[in-house]
């Protein structure tokens, strides 16, 4: 379990700095002492040392995304939050959310019986029994990647889409690339919609022709590889975005199969800028979520719904990370 000793080795400060800080001494700067907590946050000592007032309880509810692995895309996610929660006093839960679960009781019963003042809410899809909850629950709600425009209680946090296939697309473009594909998830949640209507406009907005014959949406990343993209092949893209790195790595990975080069003979764009990414055969160009940012406006937009400030959605901007995905198009003799 980490110590004070691992916060004051980290931060360069004496263990009794560390300590006077956890325990709110007067002696220690406000500065000095949020960087203590949030470090204290990042290395897991937290969860059963820092002082929180119990009174002051929010949830961190996450399905369909690991949190707890370090290289996990909800990990970073998880951190942020707390990183401005715990500070703040509050006692924060993380916990791994069902369908049974929300079919068994409804999202503000959930919340009053264990007496949370607010959530936020992580890798859900639209199909989820609690989406139809929030349209109309009391208990504010911050949902990451979903959106819900009748309820003032419920906020957005996410990246902007949008701007992040239009930098991928504006990559491509200036490569050569003419035939340009898309695959991506089932369009059953917020964002594989947002990814594939960003994918359309942006298309549209660089004069490329809208053939909706060159994408392939599916849940399953084994349907993308197996049955649209040998299609997207055949029509000869030459360059394929997807709307997640799994996806795209799974991409990279038939493609080899198939005897295709990346990125001689196809490039491939990924998205989110997962742990993964910067180590896959080639490294994967990708549009970037910064993960602890996104928990961190979490904290912001769930305090802002808590102090009766309702917000509807905050958006980061996306980065575009170019690797060793992506090339010039190959010259035809």
């Amino acid at each position: 379990m980490p110590t004070i000793n691992d916060i004051a080795v980290k931060l360069g400060v004496s263990k009794s700095t560390v300590s006077k800080a956890l325990n709110n001494a007067a002696d220690v700067s406000e500065t000095l002492k949020k960087r203590i907590l949030e470090t204290a946050v990042e290395i897991g000592y937290e969860k059963n040392r820092i002082r929180k007032d119990s009174s002051k309880k929010l949830c961190i509810l996450v399905e369909n995304m690991d949190y707890e692995n370090p290289m996990g895309f909800g990990y970073e996610i998880v951190i942020g939050f707390k990183q401005l929660a715990v500070p703040a006093g509050w006692e924060v839960d993380t916990i791994h959310m069902t369908e049974e679960l929300q079919k068994m009781v409804s999202y503000d019963m959930f919340m009053l019986e264990h007496k949370y003042q607010g959530a936020f809410i992580v890798g859900f899809s639209l199909i989820d029994p609690w989406m139809k909850d929030f349209k109309s629950s009391n208990k504010p709600a911050v949902l990451y990647d979903n959106y819900i425009p009748e309820n003032p209680r419920t906020a957005y946090v996410g990246v902007n889409n949008d701007e992040g296939f239009d930098m991928a697309i504006a990559h491509l473009k200036s490569l050569g690339h003419k035939t340009i594909g898309y695959l991506g998830g089932s369009l059953e949640s917020h964002v594989t919609i947002s990814r594939y209507n960003a994918y359309l406009h942006s298309m549209e907005k660089h004069g490329f022709c809208i053939d909706k014959s060159l994408t392939g949406c599916s849940y399953f990343i084994s349907e993308c590889t197996q049955k649209y993209l040998p299609v997207l092949l055949k029509k000869h893209v030459t360059a394929i975005l997807c709307s997640h790195d799994s996806l795209a790595n799974a991409v990279i990975t038939h493609c080899m199969q198939l005897k295709y080069n990346v990125p001689d003979d196809i490039s491939i764009i990924g998205f989110d800028d997962a742990p993964f990414s910067a180590y896959t055969m080639p490294g994967l160009t990708t549009i970037r979520q910064d993960r602890n940012a996104l928990g961190r406006c979490g904290y912001y937009a769930l305090s802002s719904l808590l102090n009766k400030t309702s917000i509807s959605s905050l958006l980061l901007r996306a980065e575009f990370i170019e690797r060793g995905s992506t090339s010039k198009v190959k010259k035809i003799c």
